[in-house]
């Protein structure tokens, strides 16, 4: 594993892109290559869902949901197969890959107070840099000051094939997902190589 020289600045790397452009791919590539954080904010909205799932929280009361968010611990422990995700100190990273949660997430995410919350949350995290943070607005709302900005995208048939993938327990042909994806204005390949090619040059030519 390649490691940052020692001293070096350790900076804020900000991923941003819609559903199945390959964001977790690349941020979990980054983060092993340059020993950095990978922060999965996806994950911590779908450990959100799930735990109001398990005690019977209406996905649809904002209020209740931010409420449920002070009370809880969302931890992201890094693992050399990706990051293991505790909720209250519980282990529920499988049960994350699951349709139901991945939906109830989307429900969640939706209301601004828990979104509050999570930002708040996330820029602790990367208060101290040495973090890639994949998810979205993450380059504009979270970390608008990060040092190295990508945003991602991918044809629609591409996209929806990854979401499929993801989801390997799911009967619906890939082609089902694309619907359901937002879509998203595309960024041109100068301004996704350019940062990175700046901090990270040997992962570039």
């Amino acid at each position: 594993m390649a490691k940052a020289s020692p001293g070096a600045k350790k900076v804020v790397v900000a991923i941003d892109g819609p559903a199945g452009s390959g964001k977790s791919t690349l941020a979990a590539l980054l983060a092993r290559k340059y020993n950095y954080i990978n922060i999965e904010t996806g994950a911590m909205y779908r450990a959100l869902a799930l735990k109001a799932m398990h005690i019977g929280v209406s996905l649809d009361d904002g209020e209740k949901l931010a409420a449920l968010a002070q009370q809880s611990r969302i931890e992201l422990v890094p693992n050399p197969e990706g990051n293991r995700v505790l909720m209250d100190g519980a282990d529920v990273s499988e049960r994350l890959r699951t349709q139901d949660v991945t939906d109830a997430a989307s429900r969640v995410s939706v209301h601004p107070n828990v979104r509050e919350w999570m930002v708040a949350e996330q820029r602790t995290m990367g208060a101290n840099g040495g973090i890639v943070m994949e998810g979205r607005d993450i380059g504009t709302q979270v970390f608008p000051e990060a040092e190295v900005k990508i945003f991602l995208d991918a044809a629609p048939e591409i996209r929806g094939t990854r979401r499929f993938m993801q989801s390997p327990a799911s009967d619906a042909p890939a082609a089902s997902v694309l619907p359901c994806l937002p879509s998203c204005r595309r960024a041109t390949s100068a301004t996704v190589r350019a940062p990175i090619r700046r901090l990270f040059p040997r992962l570039t030519p």
